[in-house]
């Protein structure tokens, strides 16, 4: 079995030393990732006094995991990294693909990608992406991170996703990077295992 940390996200602050500190403390301890999560934009409340849709607003502090994970890439050895969730359908699928490639070749193949929908329409409207297919479009998106992965040149045709002989270099050391897959539905989560 293994064990892992959650990164204190909310409570982090933004000092890098004591990120640093914090991540060098769980490898320290023999734990073996850390998990954190993802949110871009937090909705404010001022503007919606009724907000309950989730337990975070603008006020929330959230890092961003890919710039995260490659800093904590260069200050530990052999913990691994993962993302718990990366709300994926409000990304640019090809960009999560390099930099999730680069975050596994900085650390030397410890990445993980827990990836789901989410639920802050708030975080889709400002990202300028549809909050109604994301469920359909994660799964075209998995499809086109895992051919980016495993290929220097790829050609995919899809819904929502036309890649015409193009690749990312570098590619991740493994050729793929493990994911897991959560879907949202209220107050339901389905967990498939997809890596």
């Amino acid at each position: 079995m293994k064990v892992g940390a959650v990164f204190p996200q909310t409570e982090s602050g933004v000092d890098p030393i004591a990120i640093r500190d914090y991540a060098q403390a769980v490898e320290g301890m023999g734990y073996d990732h850390i998990l954190a999560y993802d949110h871009v934009l937090g909705a404010s409340t001022a503007t919606r006094p009724n907000w309950r849709k989730g337990a975070y607003t603008s006020e929330s502090l959230f890092h961003e995991v890919f710039v995260l994970y490659g800093y904590l890439a260069a200050l530990t050895n052999t913990l691994e990294f993962v993302t718990g969730i990366l709300v994926l359908p409000q990304r640019q699928t090809a960009l999560v693909a390099k930099q999730a490639a680069e975050v596994d070749l900085l650390s030397g193949g410890r990445l993980r990608l827990g990836v789901g929908v989410g639920w802050n329409d708030v975080e889709y409207e400002g990202l300028n992406e549809n909050f109604h297919d994301r469920g359909a479009r994660s799964e075209e998106q998995i499809a086109v991170l895992r051919a980016l992965w495993a290929e220097p040149v790829v050609n995919f045709k899809g819904r929502w996703h036309n890649i015409d002989s193009a690749g990312l270099n570098p590619l991740p050391p493994r050729r793929s990077i493990p994911v897991d897959r959560r879907l949202h539905r209220g107050d339901l989560t389905a967990h498939r295992q997809t890596g």
